[in-house]
């Protein structure tokens, strides 16, 4: 996942005022939900007399709402015209597939509550936008207990755009009554960090998720945090000097 000629974890290069909200992607970086991506693309797959795809495959469309997760795995097994007729189709089943399967064969990654607990008693607003579609990040969340932590939700389906446009990291700000600047957006891929830069949000990137299959070094963001607790950490290291 990460470069041996690159340190993993660099201290994150802030600049700018006091941090008062983080904003936090959901798949890959709170929660691996790569397993249940795959198991419902595969019902979806059976379904449209397809081959199955792989967690290998999938964690390389992971990131651009399931509109681009769908499109990406019926392209290598549809000739270009059959697999854009077969999308509104496929799109279908698999909200139908995935519904059944949601957080079944997810885990929850290391220092996540311990992250939301720090930022929380920190002071700091928490805000989840995802690309995942409102109702099944909602879901998740509560699956996991997280739910309570944040006071804001947006999901792939919440505005008229998705990350990497800044639309939804603007929408959670205006919600939260945070100014952008105020804000730093976590997360494990590059959508993360160009939707939270083009916001005018600081940015923190963790090293353990998808980033569509490329290094985590690759992401031009303010830093690497091992975890969320370390983003809590960076935060307040931060917020200790402004």
């Amino acid at each position: 996942m990460t470069t041996s000629t690159t340190p993993q974890f660099a201290a994150p290069a802030f600049t700018g005022p006091r941090l008062r909200a983080a904003i936090i992607d959901l798949d890959g970086t709170m929660v691996d939900t790569a397993d249940d991506f795959t198991a419902g693309l595969n019902g979806m797959l059976a379904q449209l007399d397809a081959t199955e795809t792989s967690r290998e495959e999938v964690v390389g469309y992971v990131g651009k709402g399931s509109e681009h997760l769908i499109r990406s795995v019926l392209a290598p097994r549809f000739e270009t015209a059959h697999a854009q007729d077969r999308f509104d189709e496929a799109h279908a089943i698999y909200q139908e597939e995935y519904a059944k399967i949601n957080g079944r064969h997810s885990y929850l990654y290391p220092e996540v509550e311990a992250g939301l607990v720090a930022m929380r008693d920190a002071g700091l607003k928490l805000a989840c936008v995802t690309n995942k579609p409102h109702r099944f990040a909602v879901e998740l969340l509560q699956q996991y207990g997280l739910i309570g932590y944040f006071s804001v939700v947006i999901g792939g389906d919440s505005v008229s755009k998705k990350k990497p446009d800044p639309l939804p990291m603007l929408t959670a700000c205006a919600q939260l009554e945070v100014p952008p600047e105020a804000a730093v957006a976590i997360g494990d891929s590059e959508n993360d960090a160009l939707a939270g830069r083009a916001a005018g949000m600081a940015t923190l990137s963790v090293p353990y998720g998808y980033n569509h299959g490329q290094s985590v070094q690759t992401i031009k963001s303010d830093g690497i945090v091992s975890s969320l607790l370390g983003a809590a950490k960076a935060i307040a290291a931060h917020n200790s000097t402004t």
